[in-house]
C-alpha cells in the first residue's frame, strides 16, 4: 500500500512538472509573437527570480513558525520541502491539493497532520487578507477605475480574514458552539506571535512579488512605465483573483486577464499582455527552481517524492 501511494505521488509530481514546463514553453511561444520592442537584461531578470525565491523562504519560515505556534517543531529545511512541494499542487485544478500536500508531507516530517493543515489554512486566510489590504493601499484607484465598486470586495476580504483570525486567536465562542451542537469543541489557539509573524511575512511577500515584477519588466522591455506600487497592486490583485477562481490551475487565464486590465493604462494593451505572460513564465521557473533541490535529493536516496 505504501509503495502504491509513493507511485501515485510520483506520477502526480511528474504530471505537475510536465504541466509547468509545457506552460513555460507555450507562454514563451506567445511572447515571441508579441509585437514588442524587447531588450533583454539578465541582471534584473536574475534579481527578479532571486527575490521571488527569497520571498518563498520568508513564507516557509512563516509556516514553520505557525506550526510552532501550535507546539509542533520542524527544522527549516524539512519545512521548506513540505511548503515547496505541496505548493506545486496549485498547478492542479481546484485548490485543496496544496492543503492536502501540507498534511501528508507534514506528517512525514513529524508534524501532526491536523497542525500542518490548520497552519496552512490559517496562512491562506492571512494571505488573502493581507493581499486585499496591500491592493487597497497601492492600487485601489486603478482597480476602481476598471471595476467600480471593487473596494467593497477588498473590504469584504479584509473583514472576513480579520474575523477568521479573531476566531483562531480566541476560539472559546466557537468551542462553546461546537459543544452545543454535540461536536468536539476543543480547538486551541496558536501563539499570537506566530499569527503576527504570518501577517507580516505575507504582507512582505506581496510587496516582494511586486518589486520582483517591476525588476522583471525592466529586464525584458526597452522602455517600461510601470511604477513599483502599480506593480505590487497588479501582481497582488491578479494573483488573488486567480486563487479565488477555484477551477483554474494556478489561476491560469484569470490572473492574466486581471493583470492586463490593471496595467494596460500605463503600459498599453500589447505590453501589458506580454508582461502578464512573461510574469507567468518567471513565476513558473521560480517554482521549478525551488522544487528542484528537494526532488533531486529524494531521487538520489531512491525515494519517490
Amino acid at each position: 500500500m505504501v509503495n502504491r501511494w509513493r507511485w501515485v505521488r510520483g506520477l502526480l509530481g511528474l504530471a505537475i512538472v510536465v504541466y509547468a514546463i509545457r506552460m513555460v514553453a507555450r507562454n514563451w511561444a506567445t511572447v515571441e509573437q508579441s509585437p514588442i520592442e524587447w531588450r533583454i537584461s539578465m541582471l534584473p531578470i536574475v534579481g527578479s527570480l532571486a527575490l521571488v525565491l527569497v520571498t518563498y523562504a520568508i513564507l516557509v519560515e512563516s509556516w514553520r513558525r505557525m506550526v510552532a505556534g501550535w507546539g509542533a517543531r520542524i527544522a527549516w529545511w524539512p519545512a521548506a520541502r513540505v511548503w515547496v512541494i505541496s505548493s506545486m499542487g496549485k498547478y492542479l485544478p481546484l485548490k485543496f491539493w496544496t492543503i492536502a500536500g501540507m498534511a501528508v508531507l507534514g506528517r512525514e516530517a513529524g508534524v501532526p497532520a491536523g497542525v500542518a493543515t490548520t497552519a496552512a489554512v490559517v496562512l491562506q486566510v492571512v494571505s488573502i487578507g493581507t493581499g486585499a489590504l496591500v491592493v487597497a493601499l497601492t492600487g485601489s484607484a486603478a482597480l476602481e477605475a476598471v471595476t467600480p465598486g471593487a473596494w467593497l470586495g477588498l473590504a469584504a476580504l479584509i473583514g472576513l480574514a480579520t474575523a477568521c483570525l479573531v476566531v483562531v486567536l480566541w476560539p472559546r465562542p466557537l468551542n462553546w458552539l461546537l459543544r452545543r451542537l454535540g461536536r468536539d469543541g476543543d480547538l486551541r489557539a496558536p501563539a499570537a506571535a506566530a499569527v503576527a509573524t504570518g501577517v507580516l511575512a505575507n504582507a512582505a511577500a506581496w510587496v516582494g512579488y511586486g518589486i520582483a515584477l517591476s525588476w522583471l519588466a525592466r529586464g525584458v522591455f526597452a522602455e517600461v512605465a510601470l511604477t513599483v506600487p502599480a506593480a505590487i497592486a497588479a501582481f497582488t490583485a491578479s494573483y488573488l483573483a486567480g486563487f479565488l477562481f477555484l477551477l483554474a490551475p494556478s489561476g491560469l487565464g484569470v490572473r492574466e486577464s486581471v493583470f492586463v486590465l490593471l496595467t494596460q493604462g500605463a503600459l498599453g494593451p500589447a505590453q501589458a499582455a506580454a508582461l502578464a505572460v512573461v510574469s507567468r513564465i518567471g513565476m513558473t521557473i521560480a517554482d521549478l527552481l525551488a522544487a528542484a533541490p528537494f526532488v533531486l535529493a529524494r531521487r538520489k536516496t531512491g525515494v519517490t517524492t
